[in-house]
Protein backbone atom coordinates (compact mmCIF):
# COMPACT_ATOMS: atom_id res chain seq x y z
CA UNK A 1 0.00 0.00 0.00
CA UNK A 2 2.56 2.62 1.22
CA UNK A 3 4.78 1.68 -2.32
CA UNK A 4 1.66 2.04 -4.13
CA UNK A 5 1.35 5.26 -2.91
CA UNK A 6 4.62 6.45 -3.35
CA UNK A 7 4.66 5.57 -6.98
CA UNK A 8 0.99 7.26 -7.82
CA UNK A 9 2.94 10.37 -5.78
CA UNK A 10 5.80 10.56 -8.09
CA UNK A 11 4.02 9.93 -11.44
CA UNK A 12 1.55 13.50 -9.86
CA UNK A 13 4.65 15.09 -8.60
CA UNK A 14 6.61 14.55 -11.79
CA UNK A 15 3.42 15.98 -13.39
CA UNK A 16 3.27 18.76 -11.46
CA UNK A 17 7.07 19.53 -11.89
CA UNK A 18 6.67 19.45 -15.72
CA UNK A 19 3.80 22.35 -15.85
CA UNK A 20 5.58 24.44 -12.96
CA UNK A 21 8.74 24.25 -14.75
CA UNK A 22 7.36 26.20 -17.75
CA UNK A 23 5.65 29.16 -15.64
CA UNK A 24 9.05 29.27 -13.79
CA UNK A 25 10.82 29.98 -16.72
CA UNK A 26 8.33 32.64 -18.19
CA UNK A 27 8.31 34.45 -14.21
CA UNK A 28 12.07 33.91 -14.04
CA UNK A 29 12.97 35.48 -17.39
CA UNK A 30 9.97 37.13 -18.80
CA UNK A 31 8.96 38.73 -15.58
CA UNK A 32 5.54 37.50 -16.78
CA UNK A 33 2.94 36.13 -13.73
CA UNK A 34 0.77 34.27 -16.54
CA UNK A 35 -2.75 33.42 -15.01
CA UNK A 36 -4.18 32.08 -18.03
CA UNK A 37 -0.88 29.31 -18.10
CA UNK A 38 -3.24 26.07 -17.06
CA UNK A 39 -5.64 27.24 -19.70
CA UNK A 40 -2.46 26.71 -22.14
CA UNK A 41 -2.03 22.93 -20.55
CA UNK A 42 -5.99 22.53 -20.38
CA UNK A 43 -6.06 23.43 -24.52
CA UNK A 44 -3.27 20.99 -24.85
CA UNK A 45 -4.88 18.36 -23.61
CA UNK A 46 -7.96 19.25 -25.62
CA UNK A 47 -5.36 19.02 -28.28
CA UNK A 48 -4.13 15.90 -27.95
CA UNK A 49 -7.51 14.42 -27.10
CA UNK A 50 -8.28 15.44 -30.53
CA UNK A 51 -5.39 13.94 -32.15
CA UNK A 52 -6.21 10.74 -30.34
CA UNK A 53 -9.59 10.23 -30.60
CA UNK A 54 -10.36 11.66 -34.07
CA UNK A 55 -7.03 11.21 -36.31
CA UNK A 56 -5.73 8.38 -34.23
CA UNK A 57 -2.44 9.89 -33.62
CA UNK A 58 -1.33 8.63 -30.39
CA UNK A 59 0.09 11.22 -27.53
CA UNK A 60 3.59 10.83 -28.36
CA UNK A 61 3.54 11.25 -31.83
CA UNK A 62 0.57 14.06 -31.02
CA UNK A 63 3.42 15.95 -29.34
CA UNK A 64 5.16 16.73 -32.30
CA UNK A 65 2.12 18.84 -33.34
CA UNK A 66 0.92 19.97 -29.58
CA UNK A 67 4.33 21.19 -28.05
CA UNK A 68 5.26 23.12 -31.53
CA UNK A 69 1.24 24.97 -31.41
CA UNK A 70 2.32 26.05 -27.73
CA UNK A 71 5.37 27.75 -28.56
CA UNK A 72 3.67 29.47 -31.50
CA UNK A 73 0.97 30.51 -29.59
CA UNK A 74 2.80 31.49 -26.60
CA UNK A 75 5.69 33.65 -28.76
CA UNK A 76 2.09 35.16 -30.74
CA UNK A 77 0.68 35.77 -26.97
CA UNK A 78 3.90 37.65 -25.97
CA UNK A 79 4.34 39.45 -29.21
CA UNK A 80 0.71 41.00 -29.33
CA UNK A 81 -0.07 41.30 -26.03
CA UNK A 82 2.62 41.03 -23.51
CA UNK A 83 5.33 42.48 -25.06
CA UNK A 84 3.86 46.35 -25.46
CA UNK A 85 3.37 46.21 -21.62
CA UNK A 86 6.50 45.04 -20.71
CA UNK A 87 8.25 48.25 -23.00
CA UNK A 88 6.10 50.32 -21.00
CA UNK A 89 6.42 49.08 -17.37
CA UNK A 90 8.88 51.29 -15.74
CA UNK A 91 9.81 48.43 -13.47
CA UNK A 92 9.39 44.99 -12.55
CA UNK A 93 6.25 45.35 -10.34
CA UNK A 94 4.38 47.46 -12.87
CA UNK A 95 5.09 44.88 -15.16
CA UNK A 96 3.51 41.69 -12.66
CA UNK A 97 1.28 44.03 -11.72
CA UNK A 98 0.03 44.69 -15.87
CA UNK A 99 0.63 41.06 -16.65
CA UNK A 100 -1.49 39.56 -14.15
CA UNK A 101 -4.50 41.69 -15.40
CA UNK A 102 -3.84 40.74 -18.70
CA UNK A 103 -3.37 37.59 -18.70
CA UNK A 104 -6.53 37.10 -16.20
CA UNK A 105 -8.55 38.39 -19.19
CA UNK A 106 -6.71 35.79 -21.64
CA UNK A 107 -7.77 33.13 -19.56
CA UNK A 108 -11.33 33.93 -19.88
CA UNK A 109 -10.58 33.74 -23.74
CA UNK A 110 -8.95 30.44 -23.84
CA UNK A 111 -11.36 28.86 -21.87
CA UNK A 112 -14.21 30.48 -23.41
CA UNK A 113 -13.32 29.04 -26.52
CA UNK A 114 -12.82 25.92 -24.96
CA UNK A 115 -16.31 25.37 -23.58
CA UNK A 116 -17.73 26.35 -26.86
CA UNK A 117 -15.96 23.95 -28.14
CA UNK A 118 -15.91 21.08 -26.23
CA UNK A 119 -18.70 21.58 -23.24
CA UNK A 120 -17.91 21.44 -19.68
CA UNK A 121 -18.15 17.83 -19.32
CA UNK A 122 -15.17 16.15 -18.41
CA UNK A 123 -13.17 14.46 -21.05
CA UNK A 124 -10.65 11.33 -21.29
CA UNK A 125 -8.77 8.05 -23.55
CA UNK A 126 -7.80 4.75 -23.34
CA UNK A 127 -3.74 5.11 -24.05
CA UNK A 128 -1.49 2.12 -22.85
CA UNK A 129 -3.91 1.92 -19.74
CA UNK A 130 -2.39 -1.87 -18.84
CA UNK A 131 -1.32 -3.19 -15.64
CA UNK A 132 2.23 -3.47 -14.95
CA UNK A 133 3.75 -5.14 -12.15
CA UNK A 134 6.72 -2.94 -9.94
CA UNK A 135 8.05 -5.34 -6.83
CA UNK A 136 4.26 -6.40 -6.18
CA UNK A 137 2.41 -3.35 -7.09
CA UNK A 138 0.23 -2.75 -9.75
CA UNK A 139 0.77 0.76 -11.94
CA UNK A 140 -0.79 1.78 -15.46
CA UNK A 141 1.74 1.78 -18.30
CA UNK A 142 0.07 5.10 -18.94
CA UNK A 143 1.54 6.65 -15.73
CA UNK A 144 5.05 5.43 -16.00
CA UNK A 145 5.50 6.58 -18.75
CA UNK A 146 3.91 10.32 -18.24
CA UNK A 147 6.30 10.17 -14.68
CA UNK A 148 9.50 9.53 -17.24
CA UNK A 149 8.46 12.00 -20.05
CA UNK A 150 7.88 14.70 -16.96
CA UNK A 151 11.51 13.99 -15.84
CA UNK A 152 12.92 13.91 -19.50
CA UNK A 153 11.67 17.13 -20.07
CA UNK A 154 12.95 18.60 -16.92
CA UNK A 155 16.60 17.42 -17.03
CA UNK A 156 16.92 18.25 -20.79
CA UNK A 157 15.84 21.79 -19.96
CA UNK A 158 18.10 21.91 -17.57
CA UNK A 159 21.24 20.72 -19.30
CA UNK A 160 20.38 23.10 -22.23
CA UNK A 161 19.83 26.04 -19.74
CA UNK A 162 23.67 24.92 -17.61
CA UNK A 163 25.64 23.31 -20.18
CA UNK A 164 24.84 25.85 -23.84
CA UNK A 165 25.61 29.21 -24.49
CA UNK A 166 22.02 29.57 -24.79
CA UNK A 167 21.11 28.66 -21.83
CA UNK A 168 23.70 31.24 -20.27
CA UNK A 169 22.07 34.04 -22.29
CA UNK A 170 18.76 33.64 -20.52
CA UNK A 171 20.25 32.68 -17.15
CA UNK A 172 22.15 36.46 -17.81
CA UNK A 173 18.71 37.81 -18.17
CA UNK A 174 16.92 36.26 -15.85
CA UNK A 175 20.04 36.93 -12.96
CA UNK A 176 19.63 40.80 -14.31
CA UNK A 177 17.97 42.23 -17.02
CA UNK A 178 19.07 46.01 -16.60
CA UNK A 179 23.01 44.93 -17.13
CA UNK A 180 22.35 42.00 -19.73
CA UNK A 181 22.39 44.81 -22.80
CA UNK A 182 25.92 45.74 -21.59
CA UNK A 183 27.17 42.77 -22.89
CA UNK A 184 24.91 42.40 -26.37
CA UNK A 185 22.17 40.88 -25.23
CA UNK A 186 18.73 41.56 -26.52
CA UNK A 187 16.41 41.06 -23.59
CA UNK A 188 13.10 41.68 -25.68
CA UNK A 189 13.92 38.76 -28.15
CA UNK A 190 15.14 36.23 -24.67
CA UNK A 191 12.44 37.39 -23.05
CA UNK A 192 9.94 36.18 -25.98
CA UNK A 193 12.01 33.25 -26.24
CA UNK A 194 12.05 32.49 -22.78
CA UNK A 195 8.47 32.98 -22.72
CA UNK A 196 7.31 30.98 -25.69
CA UNK A 197 9.53 27.63 -24.37
CA UNK A 198 7.21 27.96 -21.05
CA UNK A 199 4.24 27.94 -23.44
CA UNK A 200 5.84 24.70 -24.99
CA UNK A 201 6.25 23.14 -21.53
CA UNK A 202 2.96 23.99 -20.72
CA UNK A 203 1.66 22.14 -23.45
CA UNK A 204 4.12 18.95 -23.04
CA UNK A 205 2.16 19.22 -20.11
CA UNK A 206 -1.37 19.26 -20.93
CA UNK A 207 -0.38 16.19 -23.17
CA UNK A 208 1.18 14.63 -20.11
CA UNK A 209 -1.89 14.96 -18.37
CA UNK A 210 -4.14 13.99 -21.21
CA UNK A 211 -3.01 10.37 -20.90
CA UNK A 212 -4.00 9.42 -17.39
CA UNK A 213 -6.35 12.14 -16.01
CA UNK A 214 -9.39 13.24 -16.97
CA UNK A 215 -9.71 16.88 -17.78
CA UNK A 216 -12.51 19.85 -18.49
CA UNK A 217 -12.40 22.88 -19.94
CA UNK A 218 -12.79 24.64 -16.30
CA UNK A 219 -9.45 22.56 -14.38
CA UNK A 220 -7.26 25.52 -15.83
CA UNK A 221 -7.14 27.48 -12.49
CA UNK A 222 -6.43 24.23 -10.87
CA UNK A 223 -3.06 23.67 -12.97
CA UNK A 224 -2.19 27.74 -12.43
CA UNK A 225 -2.45 27.15 -8.91
CA UNK A 226 -0.88 24.22 -8.43
CA UNK A 227 2.10 26.15 -10.76
CA UNK A 228 2.00 28.96 -8.93
CA UNK A 229 2.64 26.79 -5.51
CA UNK A 230 5.09 24.49 -7.00
CA UNK A 231 7.18 27.84 -8.46
CA UNK A 232 7.43 29.21 -5.12
CA UNK A 233 8.38 26.33 -3.22
CA UNK A 234 10.68 25.44 -5.36
CA UNK A 235 12.21 29.04 -5.72
CA UNK A 236 11.68 31.20 -8.29
CA UNK A 237 13.39 31.05 -11.06
CA UNK A 238 15.18 27.41 -9.93
CA UNK A 239 14.17 24.50 -12.48
CA UNK A 240 15.48 21.68 -10.28
CA UNK A 241 13.99 23.65 -7.56
CA UNK A 242 11.01 23.17 -9.07
CA UNK A 243 11.36 19.66 -10.26
CA UNK A 244 12.20 18.95 -6.21
CA UNK A 245 8.59 20.98 -4.91
CA UNK A 246 6.25 19.39 -7.36
CA UNK A 247 7.80 15.46 -6.47
CA UNK A 248 7.24 16.65 -2.99
CA UNK A 249 3.88 17.73 -3.38
CA UNK A 250 2.91 15.20 -5.98
CA UNK A 251 3.79 12.93 -2.68
CA UNK A 252 1.74 14.59 0.42
CA UNK A 253 -1.06 14.66 -1.68
CA UNK A 254 -0.66 10.84 -2.90
CA UNK A 255 -0.10 9.90 1.29
CA UNK A 256 -2.57 11.96 2.58
CA UNK A 257 -5.24 10.84 0.29
CA UNK A 258 -4.23 7.41 0.92
CA UNK A 259 -3.84 7.03 4.59
CA UNK A 260 -5.62 10.08 6.07
CA UNK A 261 -8.39 11.74 4.26
CA UNK A 262 -8.95 12.51 0.63
CA UNK A 263 -10.52 15.81 1.60
CA UNK A 264 -7.53 16.91 3.34
CA UNK A 265 -5.32 17.22 0.68
CA UNK A 266 -5.88 20.49 -0.41
CA UNK A 267 -5.53 21.87 3.11
CA UNK A 268 -2.00 19.60 3.45
CA UNK A 269 -0.91 21.37 0.04
CA UNK A 270 -1.36 24.80 1.27
CA UNK A 271 -0.50 23.79 4.88
CA UNK A 272 3.12 23.00 3.59
CA UNK A 273 3.13 26.12 1.35
CA UNK A 274 2.35 28.06 3.87
CA UNK A 275 5.16 26.65 5.87
CA UNK A 276 7.82 27.05 3.39
CA UNK A 277 6.70 30.87 3.48
CA UNK A 278 7.10 31.16 6.80
CA UNK A 279 10.27 29.27 7.49
CA UNK A 280 12.21 29.94 3.81
CA UNK A 281 10.35 32.79 2.08
CA UNK A 282 12.86 32.61 -0.84
CA UNK A 283 11.85 29.00 -1.43
CA UNK A 284 13.09 25.53 -0.75
CA UNK A 285 15.60 25.72 -3.05
CA UNK A 286 16.45 29.66 -3.80
CA UNK A 287 18.69 32.19 -2.93
CA UNK A 288 17.84 35.21 -0.20
CA UNK A 289 17.69 38.57 -1.52
CA UNK A 290 20.77 40.09 0.01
Amino acid sequence: MLFSAILTGLVLGGTYALVAMGLTLQYGVARIMNLAYGDIIIAASFGAFVLFTALGINPLLGMLIVIPAGFALSWLIYAVMLQPLARRSRDRGRLEGDSILATFGLLFVIQGVALVIFGSGFMSYSYLAVPIDILGTTIAANRLLAFGLAITFGLGLWLVLTRTRFGTVIRAVAANPASAPLVGINVDSVARFAFAIGGALAAAGGVVVSMYLTFSATMGVIFTMKALIVVIMGGVGNLMGALAAGLILGLVETLVASFIDPGLTLAATYLIFLAVLVVRPQGLFGKAAR
